[in-house]
């Protein structure tokens, strides 16, 4: 198992650890709920050091992204972020990612930490471009610090405008006396927030300001179970739990970030689907009755029949009852449908619902 720069901190500050995505990661330190609401309602710094990053360099790396990725990213500007998956040829996704623009000729990619060497060697395979790619996954450290207060916690520590930063934007600057950290209004929680791209060298001596900044604000270390409940409140989607290999990002409601304006990896046959229409749609969910919805639980009609499948679900400490998500027939997908879910062979009542659960 792989550690990230700051694994022994999170180990003496009391974190239960778990193998994720062949990292030890913190699960949790105070207890989800506790650390769900602190950052709803506060500010929280996640160490999300396992994701992957890639910088591609030259001047035809936006060419090389635009085959490979499903979205536009010539509509992108120095300082803009763009969200898009990369189509596998069989209809699948490879993995969903962030795309950073530094300048016309550098682009860093963002991707999931269970993916690094599948996205690495999927990129490269298209790589006629003679693109000068770098992993910098195992020096890069990243940092989330998320909740309604993390502008004001964090504005001492940089010349960067934090609170008129624009969702989706990044500026490089001094962060914490640290030169060139990228810091980044993006997350995955959907309580706002920013994102910290700095070298492991530094990592340490930025967490410790941050935490001796943050401390008026009620700031705290915050684990992998509290993000997983928070995106879940959003309805953000999970690589290998509502979207992989073998799920249509169409169904997976990814026709925004599909952009046919181009040509792409399966892009045509994309394109065909979108026309021919989809059979089953990715939709979020709210329990009627009492009881946890896990992946892989089926979904079924009022007389047993299945008519979908749970991807993720927990109980929302916000709501104080169960969400999920989950592929159902189209007949099944529309808002205000009840439906069921199978646990341990009772029939569970839910309900169709829009995400976000928690606006």
């Amino acid at each position: 198992m792989k550690n990230t720069a700051l694994t022994d901190l999170h180990i003496s500050l009391g974190a239960k650890m778990v193998p994720f995505a062949g990292f030890n990661m913190p699960v949790q330190y105070t207890g989800i709920n506790d650390e769900h609401e602190t950052v709803r309602n506060g500010v929280g710094v996640f160490d999300v050091s396992h994701m992957g990053e890639f910088i591609l360099k030259g001047e035809k790396a936006l060419d090389l992204i635009q085959k490979v990725s499903s979205n536009d990213a010539s509509k992108l500007y120095d300082g803009k972020v763009q969200y898009a998956y990369l189509p596998n040829e069989n209809g699948g996704i490879v993995d969903d990612f962030l795309t950073y623009k530094l300048d016309d000729e550098t682009y860093l990619l963002v991707v999931n930490a269970s993916n690094i060497e599948k996205d690495w060697n999927w990129i490269s395979k298209f790589n006629t471009f003679g693109v000068d790619m770098k992993d910098i996954s195992d020096k890069t450290a990243l940092l989330a610090i998320q909740g309604p207060k993390a502008a004001e916690a964090l504005q001492s520590l940089t010349d960067i405008e934090l609170a008129s930063m624009e969702y989706y934007t990044f500026q490089k600057g001094k962060f914490a006396g640290v030169d060139n950290v990228i810091v980044s209004a993006t997350g995955y929680t959907g309580a706002g927030g920013f994102e910290i791209y700095v070298a492991n060298e530094d990592v340490k001596t930025v967490w410790d300001a941050i935490f001796t900044a943050g401390a008026p604000y009620g700031i705290k270390p915050i684990g992998l179970g509290a993000r997983d409940t928070l995106r879940l409140e959003m309805g953000f989607c999970l690589y290998g739990n509502d979207i992989d290999d073998n799920t249509s990002p169409l169904e997976a409601g990814l026709g925004w970030v599909t952009k046919f304006t181009k040509d792409f990896v399966n892009s045509e046959n994309l394109k065909a689907e979108k026309e021919a229409g989809v059979q089953k749609k990715l939709v979020g969910f709210e329990m009627i009755d009492r009881g946890i919805p896990r992946h892989d639980y089926e979904i079924v009609d009022i007389d047993g029949n299945i008519v979908g499948r749970v991807t993720s679900g927990t109980q929302s400490p916000t709501l104080k009852k169960s969400v999920g998500l989950g592929y159902v027939n189209n007949a099944f997908a529309k808002e205000g449908t009840e439906i069921y879910i199978n646990i341990r062979n009772q029939k569970v009542k839910a309900v169709i619902k829009k995400p976000p659960f928690v606006k």
